[in-house]
Protein backbone atom coordinates (compact mmCIF):
# COMPACT_ATOMS: atom_id res chain seq x y z
CA UNK A 1 0.00 0.00 0.00
CA UNK A 2 1.66 3.51 -1.06
CA UNK A 3 1.36 6.05 1.56
CA UNK A 4 0.50 9.98 0.74
CA UNK A 5 2.72 11.30 3.26
CA UNK A 6 5.76 10.56 4.41
CA UNK A 7 6.99 10.41 8.01
CA UNK A 8 8.85 14.13 7.54
CA UNK A 9 5.68 15.80 6.06
CA UNK A 10 3.08 14.15 9.13
CA UNK A 11 5.66 15.80 11.61
CA UNK A 12 5.62 19.27 9.84
CA UNK A 13 1.59 19.04 9.56
CA UNK A 14 1.78 18.43 13.51
CA UNK A 15 4.38 21.07 13.79
CA UNK A 16 2.10 23.57 12.32
CA UNK A 17 -0.48 23.32 14.58
CA UNK A 18 2.02 23.77 17.07
CA UNK A 19 2.71 27.62 15.51
CA UNK A 20 -1.12 28.40 15.98
CA UNK A 21 -2.70 26.71 12.67
CA UNK A 22 -6.45 25.84 13.62
CA UNK A 23 -6.36 21.53 13.03
CA UNK A 24 -9.56 21.65 10.67
CA UNK A 25 -7.39 24.81 8.47
CA UNK A 26 -4.61 22.58 8.18
CA UNK A 27 -6.61 19.56 7.04
CA UNK A 28 -8.49 21.14 4.53
CA UNK A 29 -5.19 22.98 3.17
CA UNK A 30 -3.34 19.53 2.89
CA UNK A 31 -6.18 17.70 1.84
CA UNK A 32 -6.36 15.06 5.05
CA UNK A 33 -9.27 14.49 7.13
CA UNK A 34 -9.28 14.98 10.95
CA UNK A 35 -9.39 11.38 12.13
CA UNK A 36 -5.81 10.94 9.96
CA UNK A 37 -4.34 14.11 12.04
CA UNK A 38 -5.67 12.45 15.08
CA UNK A 39 -4.00 9.11 14.30
CA UNK A 40 -0.88 11.17 13.14
CA UNK A 41 -0.84 12.58 16.47
CA UNK A 42 -1.18 9.98 18.56
CA UNK A 43 1.86 8.44 16.63
CA UNK A 44 4.29 10.60 16.22
CA UNK A 45 3.71 13.79 18.33
CA UNK A 46 6.84 14.83 20.10
CA UNK A 47 8.78 13.17 17.57
CA UNK A 48 11.69 14.32 15.92
CA UNK A 49 12.37 13.26 11.96
CA UNK A 50 15.38 11.22 13.05
CA UNK A 51 13.20 9.07 15.53
CA UNK A 52 10.65 8.58 13.31
CA UNK A 53 13.13 7.22 10.74
CA UNK A 54 14.38 4.80 13.60
CA UNK A 55 10.99 3.78 14.13
CA UNK A 56 10.39 3.02 10.74
CA UNK A 57 13.87 1.35 11.01
CA UNK A 58 12.53 -0.85 13.48
CA UNK A 59 8.89 -1.43 12.83
CA UNK A 60 10.46 -3.26 9.48
CA UNK A 61 12.98 -4.75 11.47
CA UNK A 62 10.52 -6.32 13.60
CA UNK A 63 8.16 -7.35 10.27
CA UNK A 64 10.93 -9.69 9.51
CA UNK A 65 11.89 -11.26 12.68
CA UNK A 66 8.20 -12.13 13.00
CA UNK A 67 8.34 -13.43 10.33
CA UNK A 68 11.56 -15.33 10.32
CA UNK A 69 10.45 -16.64 13.43
CA UNK A 70 6.90 -18.53 11.75
CA UNK A 71 9.30 -20.27 9.51
CA UNK A 72 11.04 -21.65 12.39
CA UNK A 73 7.86 -22.72 14.06
CA UNK A 74 6.74 -23.89 11.06
CA UNK A 75 9.86 -25.45 10.43
CA UNK A 76 9.82 -27.38 13.94
CA UNK A 77 6.37 -28.66 13.34
CA UNK A 78 6.88 -30.22 10.67
CA UNK A 79 9.67 -31.44 11.76
CA UNK A 80 7.85 -32.73 14.87
CA UNK A 81 5.24 -34.69 12.63
CA UNK A 82 7.92 -36.46 10.48
CA UNK A 83 9.18 -38.11 13.79
CA UNK A 84 6.18 -38.91 14.70
CA UNK A 85 5.05 -40.75 11.78
CA UNK A 86 8.15 -42.68 11.89
CA UNK A 87 7.38 -44.41 15.03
Amino acid sequence: MKKRYTEEQIIGFLRETETGVAVKELCRRHGFSEASYYLWKSKFGGMSIPEARRLKELEVENTRLKKLLAETMLEAEVTKEALRRKW
